[in-house]
């Protein structure tokens, strides 16, 4: 069979899907034609990195015979099925009593999936460890079930000052309806224990240790009674950890002692998150003060907690350049963060809402990095030399 008549069947099916429920919206129909034209640019990049590295190939005689690169056309297929499909699902399944999973997904921001399984799976890999089922698993854990923990436990405590926070309601946090809020804990504990069982049981004692640490960060940071959110240096610290707890789960699962190098990415990654989460906190101070809400942007003010949060992803760059070569292009692309943050240098607590589009540029900026970091990550590992 060739990969056109495997493909035609779901290419039709997406197609109908899409026709049916989505091209008539002309809001999502446009995000969808986005969508797409990412998703095939960056399936050309890096399939034809992983066919050059030799992963994997094609057998001559079951494709049409059009390449791009080191890829056959018909390679482009499934992340157009997927691109057609995944809306017109969406858009079905709402009205049709599916509501509720609709919101624990919107909660759990898709957009940063990827920002706490990449981590775990790059630690892991390192390590010395191949893909296996360990692997996968934690990666899955960390790409889904995670994420709706960590952000449905925070979109259900603070809902009294995300329905008066302008920014939220898209990808920058979800504004969850009081009648879902039991569904979306519930989604928290069920999605996620399953998981932490096999991690602990499968893993060692520290990446028992971390694993730990990463859960409680997930819970203290937004729940009543502990609230890390709000107490001012420890808000920033917090939330790093929740990014950075994964890739030490990944280095210690297996067995494996994790080398300088490691440790020295891994702090150089936790003042990234440090400096983001208050580069996030600075356009929400005149909100946060009018809601009695203390946080280290409120403390410092506006234009201190920006000239903190440069500095600190100046010293996340400055320890990624002291890593062997290539980890140089990483730390020049992390520049990229000092500029963005340091253009509002001069922001006051009036003008607060200014740094939002820091905020905008950072969501750009981290897809762009990752893109650099996976191709640098792809040609020291897996390129022949």
């Amino acid at each position: 069979m060739t990969y056109l008549l495997l493909s035609l069947p779901f290419l039709v099916l997406g197609l109908v899907a899409f026709s049916l429920r989505v091209a008539h919206t002309r809001r999502y129909a446009a995000l969808t034609g986005i969508v797409a034209v990412i998703l095939i640019v960056l399936t050309i990049i890096f399939d034809n990195l992983m066919v050059r590295a030799g992963l994997f190939g094609y057998r001559e005689a079951n494709h049409l015979g059009i390449w791009i690169g080191a890829i056959p056309i018909e390679d482009l297929f499934y992340p157009v099925v997927a691109v057609l499909l995944i809306p017109a699902l969406w858009l079905t399944g709402r009205p049709r009593g599916l509501g509720v999973i609709a919101v624990v997904l919107s909660s759990s921001r898709p957009i940063s999936w990827v920002n706490t399984a990449f981590p775990f799976g790059l630690a892991y890999l390192l390590s010395g460890r191949g893909v296996d089922w360990l692997f996968i698993l934690g990666v899955l854990f960390f790409l889904i079930p995670y994420n709706i923990a960590m952000y449905g436990i925070n979109d259900v405590f603070d809902y009294e000052s995300d329905i008066r926070n302008p920014r939220k309601g898209g990808v920058e946090g979800a504004v969850v309806d009081r009648r879902h809020h039991s569904a979306l804990l519930w989604a928290s504990a069920l999605t996620t224990i399953p998981f932490l069982v096999v991690l602990f049981a499968a893993g060692t004692w520290a990446s028992a240790a971390w694993l730990a640490l990463s859960v409680a960060a997930v819970v203290a940071y937004s729940a009543p009674g502990l609230r890390f959110k709000e107490r001012p240096g420890l808000d920033a610290v917090t939330s790093s950890i929740h990014f950075s707890s994964p890739a030490l789960v990944g280095a210690t699962i297996a067995g494996h002692s994790p080398t300088a190098e490691f440790w020295v990415g891994v702090c150089a990654f936790l003042l990234w998150g440090m400096a983001s989460q208050i580069l996030g906190a600075v356009q929400d101070v005149r909100a946060d003060r009018e809601a009695d809400l203390d946080s280290i942007a409120t403390v410092l003010g506006a234009r201190r907690a920006t000239r903190l949060a440069t500095v600190l992803y100046a010293a996340a760059a400055a320890l990624v350049f002291v890593l062997p070569a290539p980890a140089w292009i990483v730390g020049t692309v992390s520049l990229a963060y000092v500029v963005n943050a340091a253009r509002l240098w001069k922001v006051t607590d009036a003008t607060c809402e200014k740094a939002h589009s820091a905020w905008v540029g950072f969501l750009v900026l981290n897809y762009i990095t990752g893109a650099v970091v996976s191709m640098t990550l792809i040609s020291v590992f897996l390129l022949p030399r």
